[in-house]
């Protein structure tokens, strides 16, 4: 049975994990730690909402291990998401739901993890978090940024202690930063592919900066020291399509090189991919927006048997690894933010 696990003080055993492998022995459910610091109003650090992004979780075991003997300069609560699938090295277990589509706002129907959810943001609640910070690592090949969803000028400067390039979003629903949004700062930050010692490194240097933060500065954030990117549409592959990146049988081929696109500026007529004939008249990548149209036409085109850009776009989290392509996405596509829109505070 799925219930949440709340502690006060950090296991030894937790140090000495090398391997996701053997969470379970450490935190058998899903855990929120809650520890003091110098500072009594919390920071909210989430890490493993997917099992196979690890980064957060040895970011954290840095962090803490720096703190052993001395205490934090603010209390930190940290909730240790979907620790069945880090076993495992997976996103998500089958018959479970994606840990980050399930949260307070969701479109979920109600479920074990979704009231999980509810219950660790009821307890959040209760203490008037200083900011929240939700660890992700991408499968594909991109940069580190961060990304809020709200246009105010406390998110954007937790955004920019992290890295100038800033991703606001409004789909899909139930992320964590989402609900994390309604009661205080709240950022998800994006640390590359899993397992890398830079990732790491970047991740606890970027908590650690926030632990020592007195407050977040509520001055507007200049265009010269942010990247702000808007997503505009979500892309996926029809169920009713195959799809590969190295067989060409399948109906969509898609060419590995477009993970090459990522946070570049891509002109419409590029190509993703080609469709075989079983495909008929259709593109087999949907193109969905904020309000979940289609708007494929929009966004692809198909030429002979080639799946173009319809239109200049910036795609952002394309990824190979095709489990991820069914159980999320092939990847989003953006567009540079008028700078004004940023002023909302």
């Amino acid at each position: 049975m799925l219930q949440l696990n709340e502690i006060t003080n950090i296991p030894d055993a937790f140090f000495q994990l090398t391997s996701l492998a053997d969470i379970h022995h450490v935190f058998p459910q899903p855990t929120l730690i809650h520890l003091q610091g110098e500072n009594p109003q919390p920071l909210f650090v989430s890490v493993l909402m997917h099992g196979n992004e690890d980064t957060g979780f040895f970011a954290i075991q840095k962090l803490l291990l720096k703190y052993q003997q001395r205490k934090l300069p603010r209390a930190l609560s940290i909730f240790i998401g979907n620790v069945s699938a880090a076993r495992s090295g997976l996103r998500r277990l089958n018959g479970q739901p994606d840990y980050n589509r399930v949260w307070p706002g969701s479109d979920v129907i109600d479920c074990p993890e979704s009231r999980l959810m509810l219950q660790v943001v009821e307890r959040m609640q209760q203490t008037l978090p200083f900011a929240s910070i939700d660890l992700h690592n991408n499968t594909g090949m991109n940069p580190h940024y961060g990304c809020i969803n709200r246009l105010d000028v406390k998110f954007l400067q937790l955004a920019k202690l992290f890295s100038r390039t800033v991703v606001y979003f409004e789909t899909p629903t139930g992320v964590q930063s989402m609900a994390f949004a309604e009661f205080c700062p709240a950022i998800t930050v994006e640390c590359g592919k899993p397992h890398l010692p830079n990732g790491i490194a970047h991740a606890m240097d970027y908590v650690d900066s926030v632990l020592h933060l007195s407050d977040i500065e509520g001055e507007p954030v200049s265009e010269k020291d942010v990247d702000l990117f808007h997503t505009v549409a979500r892309v996926t592959v029809s169920e009713n399509c195959s799809f590969s990146f190295t067989d060409r049988q399948a109906d969509i081929f898609l060419d590995p090189g477009i993970e090459q696109l990522n946070f570049s500026e891509a002109q419409k007529g590029m190509p993703f991919g080609e469709v075989g004939d079983g495909v008929g008249m259709g593109m087999g990548l949907i193109a969905w927006d904020d309000r979940g149209n289609d708007m494929t036409e929009r966004f692809f085109q198909k030429v002979q048997s080639q799946i173009q850009l319809n239109i200049s776009a910036m795609p952002a989290m394309i990824t190979l690894n095709e489990e991820i392509v069914r159980q999320d996405c092939l990847c989003y596509l953006m567009e540079r933010m008028q700078w004004e829109w940023s002023r909302t505070s």
